[in-house]
């Protein structure tokens, strides 16, 4: 058992453990608005005017299988996981930007710049880790010089 966990440690990386972390979360997200519909959703009408939450839900849902399944791919093809974990924080942003800016929700700037920072910019931050700590080159012998 400890054998399997270690593999799947180390095929995840760093990059891999990070998406798998934001990929759980998106689903309980998403699962939490099918399981619990909200009745009202104060800030979100841009949304709720086209579809219900529970529709809604399914980005959050569908991008966290997007990040969980991404997770277990190499460097540099992992990049579709965080685009898909942009997604829903992005939307809701605006969603929450447009109610601040039509008056309809007056926290509605707060809750798009906490998206904006906790979840997207995390998610762009965590897009640039690298997957291991690279160690410099070694440097060169100078010739004609012998220890």
């Amino acid at each position: 058992m400890r054998q399997a966990a270690r593999r799947l440690r180390k095929r995840l990386g760093r990059r891999g453990h990070i998406l798998l972390i934001f990929g759980t979360g998106k689903i309980c997200w998403g699962i939490g608005f099918i399981v619990t519909p909200l009745t009202t959703a104060p800030g979100l009408s841009l949304l709720t005017d086209r579809c219900s939450l529970a529709a809604w839900a399914w980005l959050w849902i569908t991008a966290g299988l997007a990040c969980i399944g991404c997770a277990f791919l190499r460097i540099g093809r992992d990049w579709l996981g965080f685009l898909a974990a942009l997604a829903p924080p992005s939307v809701w942003a605006l969603a929450y930007g447009y109610a601040a800016l039509t008056g309809e929700y007056e926290r509605g700037a707060t809750v798009a710049l906490w998206y904006l920072t906790s979840h997207v910019g995390v998610i762009m931050w965590a897009a640039t880790v690298p997957e291991h700590s690279v160690p410099p080159p070694p440097r060169r012998a100078r010739k004609g010089k012998a220890p």
